[in-house]
């Protein structure tokens, strides 16, 4: 059994101030200042979007801004999802080494396993859908994300316990293709509550974040018990907030890579999510590759490691583009949760392919 987590409960922050810290709270586990930590969380109607996503590709921008949801890019992977007061938040910070697993595909496993115990004991009968959803009966009650930074772990969650569908369809520009492929005719569909579920049994947000605290326990084989959010860690992510992520430049960091003139666009689909490349040719016979913006839903771990292979790939022969990118994922250290050098190969051979037809 490891030393013990902390469990504490941040409430209803804004979505950019809950994400801040995120931040802080990775920041002070690396230093040693805080112990392993289970936190919850909630937000206000907010539209998050993955640390690698387009922005404009996946909100709908005016919507939120007419309806007060609020606009906020994470710091993990994945794709956009939409949060409000009927949700409850977790997430696990921690060592490398204190659960004993160290790869993040089975440590993301291991955690959505506990975190089903979690919802048994609320009577749910929640199983762990690869590659990071906990479902019922084939609808989503907790989607889950995480990635490694340094040799400390931040894996998140939530739990739907009351929503409203139709703002998260307005909110969020889910492809069809994306329902499709489940065979739903809407998004909604997809998920399901613990108020539909439970109806008038549901219990409240404590009895909830109880289940889940004794399904981490016993299905991590750990202990826990409350803690104190330490001044460090508020003052940090006030820092983080006012430097970075609070702000609109961030957020928007990606948005419409595809409009700008003379830009390549590309897609590829795979078992672990879609890669979006947005490549810029130069030379006299445009057979150099300019630069690259790689977008989408996957997960790659730690998430700069896609800014750095865009950096790598600046100014390489499009001949030499898949050995760079073998080269580079060689030479590199990274959990990979969804998505292999293969697939992005693919992204930007298809992004390419719209030179050779053009």
């Amino acid at each position: 059994m490891t030393d013990s987590f902390r469990i504490i409960d941040t409430g209803v922050r804004e979505g950019r101030a809950n994400i801040a810290f995120d931040a802080a709270l990775i920041e002070e586990r690396q230093a040693g200042h805080v112990p392993d930590t289970i936190r919850f969380l909630r937000f206000p109607p907010t539209a998050l979007i993955g640390r690698h996503q387009d922005l404009s590709r996946e909100i709908n921008l005016d919507f939120c801004r007419n309806n007060g949801v609020g606009i906020v890019r994470r710091i993990t992977g994945g794709g956009a999802i939409y949060l409000d007061e009927g949700q409850l938040g977790w997430e696990l910070v921690f060592h490398r080494s204190s659960l004993g697993v160290a790869a993040l595909p089975e440590l993301a496993e291991k955690i959505c396993n506990a975190a089903a115990l979690g919802f048994k004991e609320l009577g749910v009968d929640a199983t762990f859908r690869p590659r990071n959803d906990i479902e019922v009966d084939g609808r989503k009650i907790s989607g889950t994300g995480g990635f490694f930074d340094g040799d400390v772990l931040i894996y998140q969650g939530t739990v739907l316990v009351d929503m409203n569908p139709q703002q998260m369809v307005q909110a969020l520009r889910i492809p069809e293709a994306k329902l499709a492929k489940r065979d739903l005719d809407s998004a909604a569909q997809r998920v399901v509550t613990l108020k539909e579920l439970l109806g008038d049994e549901m219990p409240d947000i404590e009895t909830i974040k109880g289940a889940l605290i004794r399904g981490f326990t016993e299905g991590l084989g750990i202990s826990a018990a409350p803690g104190d959010i330490t001044e460090n860690e508020e003052a940090l992510a006030n820092r983080y907030f006012i430097e970075e992520i609070g702000t609109d430049e961030f957020v928007a960091e990606i948005d419409n890579p595809g409009d700008d003139h003379g830009t390549l666009a590309g897609t590829h689909t795979g078992a672990g999510g879609t890669i979006d490349s947005f490549v810029k040719l130069e030379g006299p016979t445009k057979q150099v590759l300019q630069r690259a913006l790689i977008s989408g839903d996957f997960f790659v771990t730690p998430p700069r490691i896609v800014f750095d292979l865009e950096a790598h790939l600046a100014g390489t022969r499009i001949e030499e583009i898949d050995g760079e990118i073998d080269a580079f994922f060689n030479d590199n250290d990274i959990d990979m949760l969804s998505v292999s050098p293969e697939d992005f190969k693919a992204s930007i051979a298809n992004a390419l392919a719209g030179a050779r037809n053009a």
